[in-house]
């Protein structure tokens, strides 16, 4: 990568020119990203999608992110350029519809399944009692759960997406031009992070490690001393879990 000097430097010339040569010298000192991201989707979508596809998608998302950044705003680019690079891959797998509609069922019926049980019990519910509930063995629930892994789309990114654009998503957003923007940024990370203090101590800190320490899977895995298959089913767990507890307050996350 260059320096900052540097990066400013193209970033100043791009702005007055619109140069391709200019926007072509930003895509090859901001490839990482899309490599990094790509990387972390492929948890999601390996199976399915071909990593260099993902990488694909990921370019047309930083290109638009090139396009559109305003350096003026004093946002840091990598942030502002990773939720374009993300919704783009995400977009366009969707758009491959591969996910199987059965399962995609079968995933919000055991999101149902878990919200009344800890509706109920007033703590989280176990694999157990969620595959009692469901009329299935502890082991058929378990590999529906890897299948549903496979599939799902949706994180913690996608949580917050929902209610902002990414020109404002995350630190962009500045509390003195836009107080209410801030103020509803604010009131959902105080949700997000209640509903995380919620989730069983492993979900908590697989969460944890992957969204705010930004380790991939297989750390974890080492740090946590389990399988990594077993710690991207408790992560496809706690998201389902999350999901759940956020969509109750319609208030905060929905505008």
């Amino acid at each position: 990568m260059n320096s900052n000097k540097e990066s400013l430097t193209l970033w100043d010339e791009y702005a007055s020119s619109g140069k391709s040569s200019v926007r072509e010298q930003l895509i090859m000192e901001y490839s990482y990203i899309v490599k990094f991201v790509a990387g972390r989707l492929s948890v999601y979508f390996g199976m399915n999608v071909d990593y260099d596809d993902l990488v694909g998608y990921g370019i047309l998302g930083l290109i638009d992110a090139i396009d559109r950044y305003d350096v003026s705003k004093g946002v840091k680019f990598e942030t502002y350029a990773s939720v374009r690079i993300r919704g783009a891959i995400i977009d366009n797998v969707r758009n491959m519809d591969w996910i199987p509609r059965s399962l995609r069922q079968k995933s919000k019926t055991i999101e149902r399944v878990y919200w009344e049980l800890e509706s109920e019990l007033g703590h989280p519910a176990s694999e157990k009692q969620v595959a009692d509930r469901l009329g299935m063995s502890l082991e058929r629930f378990n590999k529906l759960v890897r299948d549903i892994n496979l599939s799902t789309v949706v994180s913690l990114d996608d949580i917050l997406e929902k209610n902002f654009d990414a020109k404002t998503t995350g630190s962009s957003i500045n509390k003195t031009e836009k107080p209410e923007g801030y103020m509803e940024l604010v009131e959902v990370r105080e949700v997000l992070g209640k509903a995380i203090g919620k989730l069983p101590e492993k979900e908590r800190k697989i969460i944890t490690l992957y969204y705010y320490e930004c380790l991939t899977l297989k750390e974890i895995s080492i740090i946590m001393g389990v399988s990594e298959s077993r710690i991207s089913q408790l992560h496809t767990k706690a998201i389902g879990r999350l999901n759940v507890k956020l969509a109750k307050d319609k208030k905060v996350l929905l505008s």
